[in-house]
């Protein structure tokens, strides 16, 4: 199956748009915010929380960045006029990361106030190890600074997350999808679910609001079962999954009373989130290929 699986991400830049986009579909919101909101909207009547992001990323124009802090901006007004439950995602990449680290905490900082305004969260993702450094930097100052509306990720997948993960109060922890070195990352899948238990514990040990982030159904009974053992509130954890994928199981758990939030990508550069997204995972590929070939099958 991983050989299916390269292969279709080898001819992926050839295949029509149109086609991509059906791959994707059912993973992206759509181009634009009212597509976000309306998806938001419906998870919301379905008991479920969310957090949007507004795709784009690794920008390296100044005016690009400002304009992807602009649509954050116009994110939270429309969460408040729909009276919506959800927070907000942002890359740092896409907030000029790259190209000026002073310009993009700006952007961050400017987009922090205005959730505080609203009562509202920023959760700052995590992107590839060539940024981890200067992600938990920016996130460790807006706390010290008394933001307390702001969390970060990290990824099971990094050797260093479990060093990473201490005295950090709120977290996402997630498997991670880049493919790093095996200097840098592991690259076996039961080491990889290992990385995942012990930083869970660590974090809800140390009293951390974790957003249990995963579809591997071994990680969630294991996430279940440190709740359990723990006697955790639901107010003190959630499970999070992105959108489009395993709804079923994300249903049987708010039907069990844990908190779910699913992730809701929307905007203008959904085809280069979507060749991305299955070029740095091919596996991902292969899932959606098969998943849109069992939709379409009459």
């Amino acid at each position: 199956m991983a050989l299916l699986d390269r292969a279709i991400v080898r001819v992926l830049p050839f295949v029509p748009r149109e086609l991509v986009r059906r791959l994707a579909s059912r993973y992206i919101a759509g181009p634009t915010l009212d597509d976000a909101v309306r998806v938001v909207r419906k998870l919301n009547a379905e008991g479920k929380l969310a957090t949007i992001d507004v795709l784009g990323e690794e920008i390296r124009d100044g005016d690009a960045a400002r304009e992807i802090a602009l649509a954050y901006h116009r994110v939270f007004a429309r969460i408040d006029d729909e009276r919506l439950d959800s927070n907000v995602s942002i890359k740092l990449t896409a907030l000029g990361l790259q190209l000026d680290e002073a310009m993009c905490r700006l952007h961050v900082e400017a987009l922090v106030r205005d959730a505080t305004e609203r009562d509202n969260f920023v959760r700052i993702d995590m992107e590839d190890s060539s940024t981890t450094d200067a992600t938990l930097r920016l996130y460790r100052d807006l706390r010290a600074a008394g933001h307390e509306n702001v969390g970060v990720v990290l990824q099971a997948r990094l050797r260093r997350t479990l060093a990473d993960a201490q005295g950090l109060p709120n977290v996402r922890l997630c498997k991670g999808i880049y493919l790093e070195g095996p200097a840098i990352a592991y690259q076996d899948a039961d080491e990889i679910r290992a990385s995942f238990r012990a930083t869970l514990a660590t974090l809800f040990d140390q009293g951390s609001y974790v957003g249990i982030a995963t579809h591997d159904e071994a990680l969630i009974a294991d996430a279940l079962r440190q709740v359990r053992e723990r006697g955790l509130r639901r107010e003190q954890y959630e499970f999070q999954m992105l959108l489009g994928v395993r709804p079923e199981r994300g249903d049987e758990l708010v039907r069990d009373g844990h908190r779910l939030r699913v992730y809701v990508p929307f905007g203008e550069h959904w085809y280069e989130y979507a060749l991305r997204r299955l070029q740095e995972n091919p596996a991902i590929a292969g899932y959606a290929a098969a998943d849109t070939l069992r939709r379409l099958r009459p």
